[in-house]
């Protein structure tokens, strides 16, 4: 299920590199898929802002986000490939990050931090060489 309509997609193939037999100079299997994520109307501007810093090297300066999908040897999958990719990118840019609120320790926390660095602290002091008194 594709959470982008399909006419926000543009979809380019072209030959892929590599090997692939006698079909690699005729057929144009590798896609290139390109997605406005500025000008998209199906995304809320948080989700938009979120996706874009997830987006990394794949986003363009105009807010388009290319994805090149090269995986497979048909157009169908090479194309049902990016399309997924570009919808787990939009479902983890959908989930809102939850805020850490700093809490501060309690003053009995406090005390029995410093009660146990001190009980160490005469532990470890015994454990020296004797004094000559």
């Amino acid at each position: 299920m594709s959470r982008i309509p399909e006419d926000e997609l543009e979809f380019r193939f072209f030959r892929a590199g590599g090997p692939g037999g006698q079909n690699v100079n005729k057929v144009a299997t590798a896609l290139q898929m390109r997605f406005d994520v500025k000008n998209s109307p199906s995304l809320t501007e948080p989700v938009k802002e979120r996706l874009m810093k997830l987006a990394g090297s794949r986003l363009t300066l105009d807010g388009i986000i290319q994805i090149t999908a090269v995986r497979f040897r048909t157009q169908e999958r090479n194309k049902a490939d990016a399309i997924a990719r570009l919808d787990e990118m939009v479902a983890e840019a959908s989930i809102k990050p939850v805020y850490r609120v700093p809490t501060r320790p309690t003053r009995a926390s406090k005390e029995r931090r410093l009660k146990t660095k001190s009980t160490r602290s005469t532990i470890k002091s015994g454990r020296g060489k004797p004094s000559l008194d």
